[in-house]
């Protein structure tokens, strides 16, 4: 998936679980906003080298679904996608509090390298069959997130009808689909491993 990646949309506060345990309130329409492609690596495996010098850094794992061709409106999600993974979108939650309070962008929190880790694609089951299963992460062998699409605030049909209107969804496009509750510092020496039902779908190591 990671090969043909253009831009890579990111939602914000998508389930409200999510949204209480940091506070913040539930947003009226989707809440969009972007990392560059040089975030976006694979995750199979390897060592994650991030910047565990610039204060708290925070996991949030996500359901990523991947545009298969250009966005029309009135498209159905599963006319656009062909193809999901999962992701984790990693945070520097010190350094976005004090952004956020300066109303300043989250580039600097959200956007850093190799901040998008992506696990390998696996086929869209489509949207009447992917409530049937959950997503995981697994830190250091502990459940510490668990989602559903049925839960998120805004569906994916939404999602992908407010981008495809207000920015543009195009082709190899990413879309990081908002992260459940569970959210939590990581340090240099946690394992992460991604599951989509109980089929692990990747694995990474913090450096």
């Amino acid at each position: 998936m990671c090969a043909l990646v253009s831009n890579v949309y990111c939602v914000g506060r998508n389930y409200q679980l999510h949204a209480a345990e940091l506070g913040n309130a539930v947003p009226e329409e989707p809440m969009i906003f972007l990392k560059p492609s040089h975030a976006v690596v694979p995750l199979d495996g390897s060592v994650l080298q991030l910047p565990l010098d610039r204060g708290s850094l925070h996991f949030e794992g996500e359901l990523v679904i991947q545009a298969a061709r250009d966005y029309e409106p009135g498209m159905s999600v599963d006319e656009l996608v062909d193809t999901m993974a999962l992701g984790i979108d990693f945070t520097l939650r010190d350094v976005q509090s004090v952004i956020k309070e300066k109303g300043h962008p989250w580039t600097a929190a959200k956007a850093f390298k190799s901040s998008a880790p992506l696990t390998a694609s696996i086929a869209f089951p489509g949207t009447e069959s992917l409530a049937d299963t959950d997503f995981t992460v697994i830190k250091n062998g502990e459940e510490v997130q668990r989602g559903n699409v049925k839960d998120m605030i805004f569906s994916l049909q939404t999602i992908i009808d407010y981008i495809g209107k207000h920015y543009g969804l195009g082709k190899g496009d990413l879309i990081f689909t908002g992260t459940p509750a569970g959210v939590g510092p990581t340090v240099s020496g946690d394992v992460f491993e991604l599951y989509w039902g109980d089929v692990r779908l990747g694995r990474c190591e913090i450096g």
